[in-house]
């Protein structure tokens, strides 16, 4: 009985002075911290999207403490979290616009025929490796939403025509969709943009081939060039391109369009 009392005792000792010796290693050894690295790091979202440019909330945090990035680097925090930034740090937030992710391609089930049946691994990135993708076009969305899997803020769904959906509700401009698509069918556009923009990332100058791979796709016809009043749009690579310093959104091009290419930007964010 003697032994095991003494037993307890010396444990008891032996655990006191372990945990002196601790708590004095870590205020020795204790890392001064910036308080206001905690502070940024509790304004952002925790989303970890990597749109800002660094690994982390917990990075950008840091880095902006640093003086290494501005305050408005986050984007899928927006204006919002650019000014509670710049109030800790003391500086003024500047420009920081919303953006918002849009899908540059109308190959739904219905408009894109299919190559056939792929029995390869279920992601954009196996089909584009394995096979060019699942579309006779080779612009095609895929289909197997890679965007979806990796969109931190659920903005992201597929649509039952097979081409994924935003919710611009919660979309917030990271880009992790844009670079997970293989096929490069994501832009990421000014929220308060206003003008065409064309859904169509064909840029092949096959005419007839396009027509009958995807009754929706770009034919190149330069319609649309001829018939815009402020000569603000030019086919440029096989897409229509648009000079938004000139587009006054008066609709012209998307009338006069016979494939339906072309839509108002802000029509697509608001739906």
């Amino acid at each position: 009985m003697k032994t095991i009392i003494l037993t307890v005792i010396v444990a008891l000792c032996i655990a006191f002075v372990l945990g002196l010796l601790l708590g004095l290693f870590k205020k020795i050894f204790a890392v001064e911290t910036d308080p206001k690295v905690a502070a940024i790091r509790d304004i952002l979202s925790g989303g970890n999207c990597g749109g800002c440019g660094y690994a982390g909330c917990d990075a950008f945090a840091q880095a902006v403490a640093n003086g290494e990035a501005s305050a408005n680097g986050c984007i899928a925090g927006g204006s919002g979290t650019a000014k509670k930034i710049a109030e800790i740090l003391g500086v003024d937030a500047g420009n920081s616009s919303r953006t918002v992710a849009v899908l540059a391609c109308a190959g739904t089930c219905g408009n894109a025929k299919s190559r056939g049946e792929y029995n390869g691994i279920k992601t954009c990135a196996a089909a584009q490796q394995a096979v060019n993708g699942t579309k006779i076009c080779a612009f095609g969305c895929i289909g197997y939403g890679d965007c979806v899997n990796v969109c931190p803020f659920g903005a992201l769904g597929m649509g039952q025509d097979g081409l994924p959906q935003v919710d611009y509700k919660k979309c917030l401009g990271c880009g992790k969709c844009v670079k997970a698509c293989p096929k490069r069918l994501f832009m990421l556009v000014d929220a308060d943009k206003k003008g065409s923009i064309a859904l169509c990332s064909n840029r092949s100058d096959n005419k007839p081939a396009i027509k009958k791979n995807c009754s929706a796709g770009c034919i190149k016809c330069g319609i649309c060039e001829k018939k815009c009043p402020e000569q603000c749009l030019a086919v440029t690579d096989g897409i229509p391109v648009i000079d938004y310093g000139k587009c006054t959104s008066c609709g012209e091009c998307i009338k006069a369009c016979p494939d339906k290419v072309l839509h108002l930007i802000q029509d697509i964010v608001s739906a």
